[in-house]
This record gives C-alpha cells, sequence and structure tokens, in this order.
C-alpha cells in the first residue's frame, strides 16, 4: 500500500502554535484546524464543502491513493461520491448521477468505485470520471450489491424479497424493522455478477436474514456474511468460498459460547488472515474485541473497559493498533463516559485506551464509523458537533 500522510499540517499556513485549543463542538461552525481540549490531539476538517458530508461505513474501504472517496449531499448537485486528497484537502466530484445512488464499494486495485441506481450497476474511475454500465439485474431478481473481491473480477450482494422490503415500507425506522424481519425468516439469496463476463450467479440461498456482506481484503473467493437479527440470539459470523458454491458450504466463523453471548460488527484485518467483531460475555456485561484466524479458527480476545466499548472497530494497516468510536449511555454498554473516538494499543489480553475526540456534542444517531488513514498517523470519522454532517481526522499523537 501507498504511504501516505495528511501533510497539509505542516506544508500549509497551519502550526502546533497556531491552532486553537478549544472543545470540540462548543462552537458552531469550528475552525478548519483545532486541538481538543480535553485530548490535546489535533484535528482537521476534512471535507470543506457545502452540504451533509459522509465517509464510508467502518468495514468499506475508502482509499485510492492518497485520496478518500465519500459522499456529499447538497442542493445543487444533490447526493454524489466525491474525493478528499489527504495531502491537500483538494475536494474533487466523482459522479454526476441525476437519479439516487447507493453503494460504497471502491477498488484500490482499479481505482474503481462501483455503485446501485435502481436495477442498474454502475462503475467509476476515480482519476478519470469515466462511468459505464456494469449489470442490469433481471426484473425477477431484484437485489442489491455490497462488495467487490480483492482483485476486481467480483461484485457480491444479497437478494431479498418483496415480502421484506414492505416490511421496510412500513416500518422505516430500525427499532421497529429490526425485530420484525428477524422473526419473518424470510428468503434471502446471496450472489456474484462477473465484472468482465457481466453474468450473475447466485451462490447461498436461506430463510436467515443475510447481511453485512463483505469480501476478504485479499482472497478474492472469500466472502464474509452474517446471519442478522438480535445478536444475542444468533450464531452471526459466516464465510464461503465462492467457487465452492454449488454446494452450498458455508462455515461459522465464531459459536456462541454462553446465553446472550454477542458477536458482531465483524470485519476482515487488512493481511485478510483475521475476523474481528465486536464481542460480549455476556451482551452489555464483559467487552471484547475479539478475533478468529481465518484458516485455523484460532481465537483471541482483548477486554476492553465498559467506557470504552464502541459502536464499531477497526484495525490499523500495520494491525498493531485498534481504534473505536465509542457510544453514548444509550447504547448496549450503558456507558456513563463512553462518548470518545479512541486508540487502543493490545497489551497481553487487553487494550490500553487513548481518548483521542471528546464527542460529547455529538449525536450518536449519526455513527462516527472509525477508519485509521493509510500511513496509519491519523483516525478518520464523520461526526455532526456542527450541527451538519462532516468528516474529519484527528492526529493519533498528541501534543
Amino acid at each position: 500500500m501507498k504511504v501516505i500522510t495528511l501533510a497539509f499540517l505542516s506544508v500549509c499556513c497551519f502550526s502546533a502554535a497556531a491552532q486553537p485549543v478549544l472543545e470540540t463542538g462548543s462552537q458552531k461552525p469550528m475552525p478548519e484546524t483545532w486541538i481538543d481540549a480535553t485530548t490535546h490531539h489535533t484535528l482537521v476538517r476534512l471535507t470543506n464543502k457545502p452540504g451533509n458530508n459522509a465517509s464510508f461505513y467502518f468495514h468499506n474501504n475508502p482509499f485510492v491513493g492518497n485520496k478518500m472517496v465519500f459522499y456529499s449531499t447538497d442542493s445543487i448537485n444533490g447526493r454524489q461520491l466525491y474525493t478528499v486528497d489527504l495531502n491537500t484537502r483538494k475536494i474533487d466530484q466523482v459522479t454526476h448521477q441525476s437519479s439516487p445512488m447507493n453503494g460504497e464499494i471502491l477498488s484500490a486495485k482499479g481505482h474503481n468505485a462501483y455503485y446501485q441506481i435502481k436495477d442498474s450497476v454502475f462503475v467509476t474511475n476515480i482519476d478519470s470520471k469515466e462511468t459505464k454500465l456494469v449489470y442490469v439485474f433481471p426484473a425477477d431478481f431484484k437485489a442489491s450489491i455490497a462488495t467487490v473481491n480483492a482483485n476486481e473480477t467480483l461484485l457480491a450482494g444479497y437478494r431479498s424479497s418483496d415480502a421484506e422490503r414492505e416490511i421496510y415500507r412500513l416500518n422505516p425506522e430500525k427499532h421497529d424493522y429490526f425485530n420484525k424481519i428477524y422473526e419473518a425468516r424470510l428468503p434471502r439469496t446471496l450472489f456474484v455478477i462477473d465484472i468482465n463476463g457481466k453474468q450473475l450467479k447466485p451462490i447461498f440461498n436461506d430463510s436467515a436474514w443475510l447481511n453485512h456482506v463483505q469480501f476478504s481484503s485479499t482472497d478474492p473467493n472469500l466472502l464474509m456474511f452474517c446471519h442478522e437479527g438480535p445478536w444475542h440470539k444468533v450464531d452471526r459470523i459466516w464465510t464461503i468460498d465462492v467457487r465452492d458454491a454449488n454446494k452450498g458450504k458455508v462455515q461459522l466463523m465464531h459459536k456462541r459460547t454462553m446465553e446472550n453471548e454477542i458477536a458482531g460488527h465483524e470485519w476482515f484485518s487488512s493481511d485478510g488472515k483475521t475476523i474481528w467483531f465486536d464481542q460480549q460475555l455476556p451482551r452489555g456485561t464483559n467487552f471484547y474485541v475479539g478475533g478468529v484466524n481465518v484458516k485455523t479458527g484460532e481465537e483471541k480476545k482483548y477486554k476492553l473497559d465498559r467506557n470504552e466499548w464502541s459502536v464499531h472497530f477497526t484495525t490499523s494497516p500495520d494491525q498493531k493498533l485498534f481504534a473505536g468510536d465509542g457510544g453514548d449511555p444509550g447504547q448496549v454498554a450503558k456507558a456513563f463516559d463512553g462518548m470518545y473516538i479512541y486508540l487502543f494499543t493490545p497489551e497481553g489480553d487487553h487494550f490500553k485506551a487513548t481518548k483521542l475526540v471528546n464527542m460529547k456534542h455529538h449525536n450518536y444517531k449519526l455513527e462516527p464509523n472509525v477508519h485509521f488513514s493509510p500511513d496509519g498517523k491519523w483516525i478518520i470519522f464523520r461526526a455532526n458537533f456542527e450541527g451538519q454532517s462532516e468528516v474529519y481526522a484527528v492526529e493519533i499523537n498528541g501534543q
């Protein structure tokens, strides 16, 4: 991976001495760069454009070279994909679509962004901005793409039923539809699309709620998915080798060991060898980040305190560090002081936590979704403490 830096802090007009020390979110707007008064770490707003700006979901790679891809929605262009150069903060519009588009699917190999408009899948090259039609779903196969594999030969996603879509329509809020879809046990199908051959191939069918579909970061044939639902009721994390799809072979990656154990919000390590996940033994009581070796099934886990539990966790490119986006008191950990962006350093069987950003002015209805920058020196996240959604970077090394 090409090493990049957020070099604008040293090459532009900002210096450590000139940056104001402020409580994050205490004023609207915040300056473009400041030092968090609580943590003494430097923050930079990456998305300096009108509208609501949102970084990708935590397990979707947003980086191509020295650029980060993000969504922005404004009154002129609607919702489009953009890039921000992590060295200069220059923003460039990638797509110019007139219809609503969905998808956070980026191939670092080909510098291509894949997304879906209604029944059609498109690809836009990040560098040239050239857009091509990839695939049109048949009328009797309404489905959504979710991920691209490591060598950019396959897309994968899921097909849901009309009955499931009706549950969403009648119950638009997550707290209303979540249990209803889980309990309905409606059919779902996993599929792949051959990008070059323009062919769709169903690979697995189940009456479980198949979700969170991710290709391995390195193995182009390994697809991970989950059995969605109340986490304390499901053995959630599964994989399938797409070459064995006709045999319907799937592998459970973590079997729950006690009543009300949960394991979820899973993601692949950068080398593809480990699947990491939020683990609670049992739910809401003891908190860990767990990991399972994809080939051997060997497991490990790191303990963290209640306040350090996070909605999402992630790993650094060199896999030496972890990060989390914290949580508010209304979430599963019931943390009374958990609203921070965290850096975690493994020490034996537990994490040493460092607070990077005080998030007390952030509304956690918008999930921050942390990412390490490709050089491992910054953590990038989204937040709404300025009112609208913006994307920020916090420097791991403090003052």
